[in-house]
Formats: structure tokens, sequence, C-alpha cells
């Protein structure tokens, strides 16, 4: 899917134009050689910021997540997220299964992480598919599977389950058959990614491939359901993943849960 950085652009119309010219008398005569060298000076830095906001820094990835829709995705967060979940998890993150949709772009970000396999389950049809996640479908790595009925995995056959934005689109119905889904086919846990109550608006396209509107909820309401549904959380992989973003000063645009998988 592509991203425009939109608000670039919007930074750059908005800004205070090419710098020094506001301090220019308009009734001045300024000699031809000094008005020339100020716009190719103002030249050079528009086109050095540009550069840099494409340039794919962090923060610049982050930001780019954030324009579809005007919402975020969680699914492009677990790049961000990445780092800190390996400090967490560790030899866990060793046999990796992703849930959600976008799974083949974390699958091929996940393989190329050193010891690491994953595979995806992408619970939507994908009408558009790349040749690479074509690949991906066709070798098994990533199936495509209704996540409201039961996984088609066996019990403990992945170290580290991460699902992201697609329990936002179930309702309370199956989700009572999801959750314990994921934590039945994960053996040290699983990690949940939902979007915030507010953050993000339905798309025409989003309905049509979903069904329904994303329902966004509170962490408090998770905590209840998570509760209701017999499932624990993981309070030392919590504090852990905490520890090491509050480090780095990473601020997650998504919720995060861990929890424990079925003993």
């Amino acid at each position: 899917m592509s991203r425009r950085p939109a608000s670039l652009s919007r930074r750059l119309g908005d800004g205070a134009g090419i710098p020094f010219m506001g301090s220019l008398n308009p009734k001045s005569r300024a000699s031809p050689f000094l008005s020339i060298g100020l716009v190719l000076v103002g030249a050079f830095l528009i086109i050095g910021y540009v550069y840099s906001g494409s340039g794919g820094s962090n923060g610049d990835k982050a930001a780019l997540s954030r324009l579809e829709g005007g919402g975020v995705s969680c699914s492009a967060e677990i790049n961000q997220a990445l780092p800190y979940l390996k400090k967490v998890y560790g030899d866990s993150m060793h046999k990796v299964l992703h849930v959600g949709p976008d799974s083949c772009a974390v699958v091929s970000k996940l393989l190329k992480e050193e010891d690491t396999e994953a595979w995806g389950l992408e619970p939507y049809d994908l009408d558009d598919s790349d040749a690479n996640c074509k690949s991906l479908i066709r070798k098994g790595i990533v199936r495509v599977a209704d996540i409201k009925f039961p996984l088609p995995y066996r019990s403990k056959s992945f170290s580290l389950v991460i699902v992201s934005d697609a329990l936002d689109y179930l309702s309370p119905r199956y989700l009572n058959k999801t959750l314990p889904e994921l934590a039945r086919v994960s053996s040290d846990g699983f990690v949940v990614l939902s979007g915030y109550p507010g953050q993000r608006r339905v798309k025409v396209a989003e309905m049509s491939k979903f069904g329904r509107p994303a329902k966004l909820r509170s962490s408090s309401w998770w905590i209840r359901f998570f509760v209701q549904t017999r499932l624990e959380e993981n309070e030392v992989a919590t504090k852990k993943f905490e520890m090491a973003a509050s480090k780095k000063g990473y601020q997650s645009s998504c919720q995060i849960f861990h929890l424990k998988s079925l003993s």
C-alpha cells in the first residue's frame, strides 16, 4: 500500500517560507547577485529538508503509518516496536506468528531478523497482493483464514504470536473465541496491538473489506475483557517492554498488551 507523505507538503506550505526572505525590504535595491544567492540558498535548504523527510528515519516512518485514513496502522507499528519486543522475549522470537492485515509485510520484516522463523495469518482476502506476498502464500508461510473460527494450527505451534488491528473488527461474541485461540497456539505468550479510541476514521474501502467498522476500545475495556475470558496479563513482559521503550524515548501509537499463553 503506497503512503504519501502529505504532512510534509503541508509543513512546507504553512511554514515561514524560504529562510532569510522575510528580512528583505521590498523597496530596497538589492544586488541581483545577492538575490540570486539567497534564492539558491533557499532552494538548497528546501531540497535538503525534503530529502531528510524522505530518508526513512524512525520518526518519519511512524508518521507515514498514520497518514492513511487519518489514523494509525498497528501492523506498521510493529516495525517500530520490534527492537523492544526482541529485548523482552529474546529466544521466544525464534518462531513467530503474525495475525492481522498486511501480514505479508510484517512476515517479510520478521524473516530478515537473525534466527527468526515467521509465519502469517491474514484474516481478510488479499485482492491486490504483490509478487512477494503471492510467493509467501504459495509457500504456505502466509495463510488466509477467518479468525472467528478455530485457528488452523496445533497447540503451542509458535513461541510467540503477535496480533495487530484484526481484533478491532471483532465483536465480543467472536473475541470470546479468538483470544483463547491465540493463547492456545502460542507457548511463550502473545502480544496484542490495538488502536486507541477516536484514533482512526473508517474508510469506504475498509468497510467493504472488513464488513464492519473498527471498534477501538479503551485499555480498561480490554483489561476487563481479558479477565472475563480468563486470560492473564504478562506483567513481567509488560514492565520489561515499558522500560526498554522509555530508555529510547519510544512511544507506541497503539495500545500494546502482553498476555500469557494457556498453560
